[in-house]
């Protein structure tokens, strides 16, 4: 479930949920909507799955530059 995902994504990187609809969507009421009950098009939400992926991949990369 795309919701689920999201929101496990929201809290391990600790985004508000306006600026993940901002980042992934170009509309902050994207997860709001989603929570009420909105039903995604596939391609929506192929893509913002592939955008979670990419920033999980990018934010891991980052952390090991640091360490």
């Amino acid at each position: 479930m795309l919701l689920r995902t999201i929101e496990t994504f929201l809290r391990e990187h600790a985004m508000p949920a306006t600026k993940f609809g901002r980042l992934v969507a170009h509309d902050p009421r994207f997860v709001l909507d989603l929570r009420m009950g909105r039903t995604p098009r596939r391609e929506t939400e192929l893509r913002t799955r592939a955008w979670m992926q990419g920033y999980a991949a990018r934010a891991a990369a980052d952390t090991r530059e640091v360490a």
